[in-house]
């Protein structure tokens, strides 16, 4: 199949549906698979660049089984174990990160669910952030209710996260202590809340191609807004320690592959832009139009003056 006139396609309107044989992505020339993606990006997303930053507002001891998260009590990785952060160390970073341009901030607690105090201190720390910073706020703190992300965009949170992490083939092969089902419910009860919802997954997990596609539909079909392609960075002490680690052509390929079936979608490059080279520049011609991004972050590979300058180099704009 010819990638550019599939391109031209799906910006004069033609979506791709979940039953749809898409199999040509898979062993279509990489080359002319990622022109087309951006000129897919190019024509949705134009010269705009979305950076978001991340804090990681309560540590470890996770009772999920995730096989491979660091912060899964059931993996013995060492990680830093903390409770919810104090509300000045939270805002000092927000504050930080919009002085510095950067798009989005999000808190991003350890945990199956935030309950309690502990969500009580996040809503508070979002209503003073939402007063007095000039950035957009997500939220990733598990299987919250309907109300809870009610409360939540009432606070100022305009999108939370809940990463599907693969497809629902691959799902038990990766988590049990919690099902694919119980992802999607997620999702659906932030969108019924009135939140816009960032979702995506890992790709390196032993999944095949077929299970990326799947993974990209599913998205698809739920409509969400963000979509963070993460890069397995083999964590010591996980289940996943010692698989192979992704190559740039296979990154690129499932950039352009995502963009092709969430043409409308950021795109936003995750944890494991290091395995690419010059920290995925080439992500960002094939597809992608945002990214992770922080200077306490130490998986994406950048900080934000980095990114800054990356963007600047490509011709893409990060003003609001």
């Amino acid at each position: 199949m010819d990638m550019i006139k599939l391109a031209e396609e799906i910006i004069a309107g033609k979506r791709l549906a979940h039953g749809d044989d898409k199999s040509c992505f898979i062993t279509a020339d990489l080359d002319q698979l990622c022109k087309g993606a951006d000129l897919i990006r190019s024509h949705f997303k134009g010269d705009h660049a979305d950076l978001c930053s991340i804090i990681n507002g309560r540590s470890g001891r996770c009772s999920e089984n995730c096989k491979f998260c660091a912060q899964s009590a059931h993996n013995c990785t060492g990680i830093s174990e903390y409770g919810f952060l104090d509300e000045e160390t939270i805002l000092a970073e927000c504050h930080h990160n919009a002085e510095k341009g950067v798009n989005r901030f999000s808190i991003v607690t350890a945990g199956k669910t935030l309950s309690g105090s502990d969500f009580d201190k996040a809503l508070s720390a979002y209503r003073r952030m939402k007063n007095e910073c000039d950035i957009e706020l997500c939220a990733s703190h598990g299987f919250l209710t309907e109300e809870q992300f009610r409360q939540l965009r009432e606070a100022g949170v305009t999108r939370c996260h809940c990463n599907i992490e693969t497809s629902r083939r691959n799902f038990p092969n990766i988590c049990t202590s919690h099902t694919f089902d119980d992802k999607i419910a997620c999702i659906k009860r932030a969108q019924a809340a009135g939140l816009e919802v960032c979702s995506g997954g890992i790709i390196g997990m032993g999944e095949t191609w077929e299970d990326r596609i799947d993974m990209a539909d599913t998205l698809a079909e739920l409509g969400v807004n963000s979509v963070p392609i993460n890069a397995l960075m083999p964590i010591k002490g996980t289940p996943l320690a010692d698989i192979a680690r992704l190559t740039e052509d296979e990154i690129l390929r499932t950039v352009a592959i995502f963009r092709f079936i969430l043409p409308e979608a950021n795109i936003r490059l995750a944890a494991g832009r290091n395995l690419m080279s010059d920290c995925g520049k080439q992500a960002f011609l094939s597809g992608a139009d945002s990214t992770i991004t922080g200077d306490m972050l130490t998986t994406s590979g950048n900080d934000i003056n980095a990114d800054m300058k990356l963007m600047k180099d490509l011709g893409l704009s990060t003003v609001k």
